[in-house]
């Protein structure tokens, strides 16, 4: 048996999580800096408790709200410029995956201010410690709050990449389900079918031990339920399951967490990329030819999926699909083998191997 895990990361959960945290929150300083996009912080009411309970503790606070959608380097930067300027001591990220992504680039910018925007990827190994950082979920799908893993998208080359090292662990993760009922369905299914598709892509991955194998079939148990049912209407989850969604995209954060994720989420980087997909939609758009490769590479690990879900194949690729419900055919895939052709860790742990032929054809067949 192998549980081999690393997450430094405290974590709060449940209903007035964030008032439990308090005095841990208080513990990293006097100053600090809310970095959240544009207004799902203040709809989900997560804002608003976060300046009451600075102000309780006497904490000094500016908001950086200029996060978009797959956190541009440059505005990462301009957070952890204005944090320097400010005295931060610490940051807060409130929202779903990109302002928790940002922060961690944020706070590794302040820490570290002779670092240019795009220059994080080559100098991550020598930076020094980013400022500590609290991480509020708004959103039930990246898991972003319990993750080594920030996922920035270059200023220049406009291309997703992620900087993955122990300093870009949160310090503490709020996580309260009800922050998130405020997300649309449009959100709502889309980090659903992230969560899922982390969730499955650990459990596939050569790299799963009994750890991450305990955390991902919880995740994969508690969202095949959720997708089912968003499946069969176009109404929102209740509380009940909003709280079950939630807590599945943690279980699969903390899945990823150890083995990382396999090739649909390097592909699908091109979907988000070049036709604005968003990216869990972008990664499940994959989903199917990823199955279709486990069940040739190792039949037992699809058979033991489909056991766990209670479900047939064609059930399961056609929820997904449905759900997905992405059709592009990319006519330049060919454009992309260089990139492909780098050594990936995503393909090396995807089962059999993954390979820039495969990525190509994986473009060049309408989803």
């Amino acid at each position: 048996m192998k549980i081999n895990g690393y997450m430094p990361v405290k974590i709060f959960s449940g209903a007035d999580a964030l008032t439990d945290a308090g005095a841990d929150i208080a513990s990293l300083g006097k100053r600090c800096l809310i970095v959240t996009g544009s207004s799902s912080a203040k709809k989900s009411g997560a804002l608003d408790d976060c300046v009451r309970l600075l102000a309780q503790y006497g904490i000094g606070y500016r908001v950086f709200d200029g996060i978009g959608q797959n956190p541009l380097t440059t505005d990462c930067h301009a957070a952890g410029r204005g944090a320097l300027r400010f005295g931060a001591d610490f940051l807060i990220g409130i929202g779903g995956g990109s302002p928790l992504d940002a922060v961690k680039a944020a706070a590794l910018y302040a820490a570290n201010p002779d670092v240019s925007a795009d220059g994080v990827y080559a100098a991550l190994p020598t930076m020094s410690k980013p400022l500590p950082t609290v991480l509020i979920g708004t959103t039930a799908g990246t898991g972003s709050e319990v993750t080594g893993v920030s996922v920035l998208t270059h200023s220049v080359t406009g291309r997703k990449k992620s900087i993955s090292r122990p300093l870009c662990y949160g310090t503490i993760a709020v996580c309260d389900p009800k922050y998130t009922y405020s997300a649309p369905r449009s959100v709502t299914v889309s980090c659903a079918l992230d969560a899922f598709a982390h969730a499955a892509e650990s459990f596939f991955s050569l790299k799963a031990n009994d750890l991450s194998l305990l955390y991902a079939g919880s995740a994969l148990g508690i969202l095949w339920n959720e997708l089912k049912a968003l499946n069969a209407s176009d109404a929102l989850p209740d509380e009940e399951a909003r709280e079950k969604l939630y807590y599945g995209s943690i279980y699969a954060g903390l899945a990823i967490n150890i083995t990382g994720t396999l090739f649909p989420h390097t592909v699908g980087y091109v979907l988000t990329e070049a036709y604005g997909v968003p990216h869990g939609r972008a990664c499940t758009a994959f989903f199917a030819p990823l199955y279709e490769k486990c069940e040739a590479v190792c039949p037992q690990k699809t058979a033991a999926l489909l056991s766990l879900l209670d479900t047939e194949k064609t059930e399961l690729l056609s929820v997904i699909a449905a759900l997905t419900d992405v059709h592009i055919r990319v006519p330049d895939a060919e454009k992309y083998r260089e990139r492909f052709s780098a050594k990936i860790r995503n393909f090396d742990n995807t089962p059999g191997g993954f390979t820039a032929d495969e990525a190509v054809a994986c473009l060049n067949s309408e989803m």
